[in-house]
């Protein structure tokens, strides 16, 4: 059984993440780290460095200001981390590169499967399809997150401009008065009530449209993804993994 550290345990991933980890025989939540108090099965410290519970990898939810302290608590003791938390700066995603050096890094945007089914299908289609076709991407979230574009649809924009020769510019909506020119990939979001998350990439042509969606109905499509991915790292030697890894 995988003995994981969920960090960000007290939040609302955290709470779905915790709930299904009950059900499964393969995956057990040792402690949690949280700066919120709730009642909970395991024992919870209020930062990672308090943490003396052992673990096979840590499991995080929660906010890219702890990136630090997660590092060097998987550094010391020499567990692998598995990165679910978004808007990190470029900046921190080389610090996770970096980490991957020395011990297991796991990092996706965008822990569901389906999306990242509808990433792998993107890389083989987008060079198909860009000569002929606009590409735009829509996403939409509830109104608490903070980062806009969303992780999810960064990652669908980076797998379309790294799978096409020619240099792709994004733009974040269409404010102002121009025309778009064809080697943009648009990408807008919406912020309103409690939207869970959608992400929908179209590549419109003459006389013809192809549109790809994928909606999350609730949180567990997330936690799914995310307790597989604990499995998956279990044991692992040093390195850098995604989703791309476990649906592999």
């Amino acid at each position: 059984m995988v003995r994981v550290i969920l960090n960000g345990c007290n939040g609302k991933m955290g709470k779905v993440i915790t709930g299904l980890a009950e059900k499964n025989s393969e995956v057990s939540i040792v402690a949690g780290v949280d700066k919120n108090s709730a009642e909970n099965k395991f024992p919870v410290f209020h930062n990672i460095g308090e943490c003396d519970v052992d673990a096979d990898v840590i499991l995080d939810f929660s906010r890219p200001e702890a990136l630090d302290s997660l590092i060097e608590y998987g550094n010391k003791k020499n567990i692998g981390v598995i990165f679910c938390t978004t808007g990190y700066s470029e900046q921190q995603i080389n610090k996770i590169k970096e980490a991957s050096n020395s011990i297991p890094i796991f990092r996706s945007a965008n822990m569901s499967i389906g999306i990242n089914v509808i990433n792998k299908v993107l890389k083989d289609i987008s060079v198909l399809l860009y000569k002929n076709f606009d590409i735009e991407i829509i996403e939409k979230h509830h109104n608490q997150k903070v980062d806009a574009p969303s992780g999810t649809a960064l990652l669908l924009g980076n797998t379309i401009k790294n799978s096409i020769s020619e240099d792709i510019n994004f733009v974040n909506g269409r404010e102002g008065i121009r025309k778009r020119a064809h080697n943009e990939i648009g990408i807008h979001a919406v912020r309103c009530g409690s939207i869970v998350g959608e992400h929908e990439v179209i590549f419109a042509g003459q006389g013809e449209t192809i549109e790809i969606k994928h909606t999350a109905i609730s949180r567990e499509v997330f936690a799914v993804g995310a307790l597989k991915a604990c499995e998956f790292m279990y044991g692992r030697k040093s390195g850098f993994y995604s989703m791309d890894d476990v649906i592999s």
